[in-house]
């Protein structure tokens, strides 16, 4: 029967993770101008497919192998290899559900970048990039960082419940070194200027991120392991979901408004607050008081435009702050948690001995380990792509929009609408309001 409950549990949480996709996909097909979102809605949905099945063939390898490289030897973790018994239709295995939730992880990864990208990455330069950040680079990362008897955990004393380190910081890091290489849009930046390039359907983008929230309840789903004898974090850590929804609401909630006030109540940023407060306050969620969670959060939503503004002076075009908001906001939440939980002891593990307890070097030092992951792959693969012409389109391309040459299709073949006031109306509306 644990079994049962233990299948349905996290089923739940991959459907539930699916909205994640959904969301990502209206948030840059809003983002976007609309020259370029059937493109930017087929790069997300390229993006799911990929790396799910390049994680089934690779990437779940990767987890159950490297978790103590490069501190221990690589284990052959021959039942994680897709030709195992376990990994297809065997009754006495549960490791369809686990993989399928971390492939859903995983294809969280390169949708994160891809709203940071658009309008001007070549489709298969993209697929190329997602490949490695979802079935390779964030992976190992996870083993390192997630896995129970993960090296960082067992060494330094690592704690983070959400996966804003594994997830979050390494797909920022990844996007940063694949921006600085791809370069801002045409006319992005004028003279040293930037130039706002206004999304064509703010509205849908922030139903995207409503969506992104929707889903955030089944990823955070996935960081609890389930048993007969209760809910326990990935580290071992015993929890429960009550304390996961109180830390979830109040970051979303501290994050809106922490962003609404930097921003001064700028639609975008502050919607996106609520991600940033999500991640924020996820490395210690399992932990946390709801009201510190609520205040860690605040200032994590008051810190994505601050981290915003600073990329713009590097003219670094990031289209929908995700650098800001999973790099910058996944790094400040980690070194905020190892000062609040300095010396929480961690749970001892079976044939690895006591970790140490959660401590400011382990978090932050982990955090830079994890930032450099993330980002030396992604400078270095999309330096050799543009090196090959294979990262950008050209700027006739790019001009002209991706639909014409990437999409057979027109995604307002009758025009978008556009309601405006009659003369008469407008004389009504006047003197309804004198």
């Amino acid at each position: 029967m644990e079994g049962v409950i233990t299948d349905l549990f996290y089923w739940v949480s991959i459907a539930l993770m699916i909205c994640i996709h959904a969301g990502f996909l209206a948030y840059e097909v809003g983002a976007s101008r609309s020259k370029n979102v059937l493109a930017a809605a087929m790069k997300n949905l390229l993006t799911f497919a990929v790396v799910i099945a390049t994680f089934f063939f690779f990437g779940w390898w990767f987890y159950n192998a490297f978790y103590q490289f490069p501190v221990g030897a690589i284990d052959s973790a021959t039942a994680a290899l897709p030709w195992s018994e376990d990994m297809g239709p065997n009754l006495a295995s549960v490791t369809g559900i686990f993989w399928g939730a971390f492939a859903l992880f995983a294809a969280t990864t390169g949708s994160i970048m891809s709203g940071a990208v658009l309008e001007r990455i070549r489709t298969s330069g993209f697929l190329v990039l997602t490949t490695v950040l979802g079935s390779v680079v964030w992976i190992i990362g996870a083993a390192w960082a997630w896995h129970p008897t993960g090296w960082l955990l067992t060494e330094w004393g690592w704690h983070d419940f959400g996966a804003a380190g594994c997830v979050h910081l390494i797909a920022g890091a990844f996007t940063l070194g694949v921006l600085i290489n791809l370069g801002p849009r045409i006319g992005r930046f004028v003279k040293g200027r930037a130039i706002t390039i206004p999304p064509h359907n703010l509205p849908l983008t922030m139903l995207g991120l409503m969506l992104i929230f929707v889903g955030f309840f089944g990823f955070l789903m996935g960081c609890v392991v389930y048993t007969n004898t209760g809910y326990f974090s990935i580290f071992g850590n015993p929890t429960t979901l009550s304390a996961i929804a109180f830390s979830t609401l109040m970051g979303l909630a501290g994050g809106i408004i922490g962003a609404y006030m930097t921003s001064k109540g700028e639609p975008f940023w502050t919607i996106s607050g609520g991600l940033a407060g999500v991640i924020s306050v996820a490395p210690g969620m399992d932990l946390y008081h709801p009201a510190l969670a609520f205040v860690i959060a605040v200032v994590g939503g008051m810190l994505i435009p601050q981290f915003g503004r600073l990329l713009e002076k590097f003219e670094i075009d990031d289209v929908v702050g995700a650098v800001s908001v999973h790099g910058g906001c996944a790094f400040y939440g980690l070194a905020v948690s190892g000062f609040v939980l300095w010396g929480y002891p961690n749970t001892p593990i079976d044939g690895f001995g006591t970790p140490p307890d959660i401590n400011p070097l382990g978090q932050i030092g982990g955090g830079i380990v994890l930032a450099l992951l993330g980002f030396l792959p992604g400078y270095l693969i999309s330096l050799g792509l543009k090196r090959a012409n294979l990262l950008r389109i050209p700027a006739e391309v790019e001009l002209a929009g991706l639909d014409l040459s990437e999409v057979p299709a027109t995604p307002y073949p009758e025009g978008i609408p556009i309601t405006t006031l009659r003369e008469s109306d407008a004389v009504l509306a006047e003197e309804g309001t004198s």
